[in-house]
């Protein structure tokens, strides 16, 4: 409905608008003047997944969605990173593509790109979505289930390598990590027919759930982690990484003895969820000089400050035996009236903790509630300016 001329036409009339609750009724009633009824309705939910997906894609206003495909999409920043590996592929397949947010860069990428959803709109939207980011001169769209697509092998020319990113939601209802459609150990069963293979994952994936020889790389924008990206060993390089975009910097695992663990430093690391989710602490402490304050928890502590985008660095200001009475002395000395308090490895209501202290003051600082030594531990903390090119920009 949306791809005929009469909705193309719609949809450009309401491009560029973010259409408010009390502006939907009168603009519908307006609309259905010129239009049908069902087209006014399909083009008004479509104008609000637009304005929706501008987090998302830069060519929002002129791309095509569903809700749960919108959802389930890769944003175009992180779409770009994993098709990264696949440049200069002759015959890609992006399976499960739902309204192209990851074909929109696989087609710039490799040569050729066979596109199959078994969600016919959505794959007519995918098609349309290329088209956006000029990408759909060399995509061919396929309306089938991955399964039956690959069963017997790949028909025509061979496939060099396969993307394909299983449903993760069903009956609009989030799946568990590690549960999708088609099944996880089905997609890992894709390496054996064509050796190049990426599945992307929910990011809360437990690593025993990574065949032995896969890669699994945590990717994240600035500090929210966004997807998991589980590479076939024809396609990894290491067992685990952790990527931060827009930097683009990565880790990777590199096994070698522990970290010490000390009291705090001057300085407090925070590590970036995608370090963090990766089992990475170790390896980042390693690179920086630092040190771990309890074997369970993963701050990182140091003496001088680093910028690193994938750390948030803070100042030590105070550093004592959690007790809420002594922290909210010691606050109100520093005169501190606003707090943010971030928590790991203790249990407690933020909520509850903030008002209990019942600061006044114009100073604002971090208080950090962890374990030290085994016992409850508190940190007051300010943020250093400087703490990572890139780390905090696009949400």
């Amino acid at each position: 409905m949306l791809l005929t001329p009469a909705g193309a036409r719609l949809l450009d009339r309401l491009r560029g608008l973010t259409v408010t609750p009390g502006q939907a009724l009168p603009l519908a009633a307006e609309l259905r003047a010129s239009y049908p009824p069902d087209l006014v309705a399909a083009a008004l939910t479509q104008q609000a997944l637009r304005a929706a997906a501008r987090q998302k894609f830069s060519r929002a206003d002129d791309m095509l969605f569903t809700r749960a495909g919108l959802e389930q999409a890769s944003s175009e920043l992180t779409a770009a990173h994993s098709a990264l590996r696949f440049a200069g592929l002759d015959l890609v397949a992006d399976l499960c593509c739902g309204i192209g947010g990851n074909l929109t860069a696989l087609a710039g990428a490799a040569g050729r790109v066979l596109a199959a959803d078994t969600d016919l709109d959505a794959l007519r939207f995918a098609g349309h979505n290329a088209a956006v980011y000029e990408g759909a001169a060399d995509v061919a769209l396929v309306c089938a289930d991955a399964r039956e697509l690959l069963s017997g092998g790949p028909r025509g020319a061979p496939l060099t390598a396969v993307f394909i990113d299983p449903a993760r939601r069903a009956a609009g209802r989030r799946r568990r990590a590690g549960d999708s459609e088609p099944p996880l150990g089905w997609c890992y069963t894709i390496a054996g027919q064509v050796p190049r293979v990426c599945i992307k994952a929910a990011p809360g994936l437990s690593h025993d759930l990574v065949p032995a020889g896969w890669e699994a790389e945590f990717v994240a924008t600035g500090r929210a982690l966004k997807e998991a990206l589980l590479w076939s060993p024809a396609f990894g390089t290491t067992s685990r990484r952790a990527t931060v975009l827009p930097a683009g910097a990565t880790l990777v695992a590199s096994p070698a003895e522990r970290l010490p663990v000390a009291d705090p430093g001057e300085y407090l690391l925070d590590p970036n969820p995608a370090v963090t989710r990766a089992g990475l602490v170790q390896e980042l402490g390693r690179e920086l000089g630092a040190w771990q304050l309890d074997p369970l928890t993963a701050f990182l502590s140091l003496d001088s400050s680093v910028s690193t985008p994938f750390a948030r660095t803070l100042r030590v200001l105070d550093s004592l035996p959690w007790n809420e009475r002594a922290a909210a002395r010691r606050l109100r000395e520093l005169g501190v009236g606003t707090v943010d308090i971030r928590r790991r490895g203790l249990a407690g209501d933020v909520e509850l903790i903030r008002r209990r202290l019942r600061l006044r003051g114009d100073r604002t600082a971090i208080v950090v509630l962890t374990r030290r030594a085994d016992r409850p531990w508190g940190l007051i903390c300010e943020a250093v300016a400087d703490h990572g090119a890139g780390q905090d920009a696009a949400r």
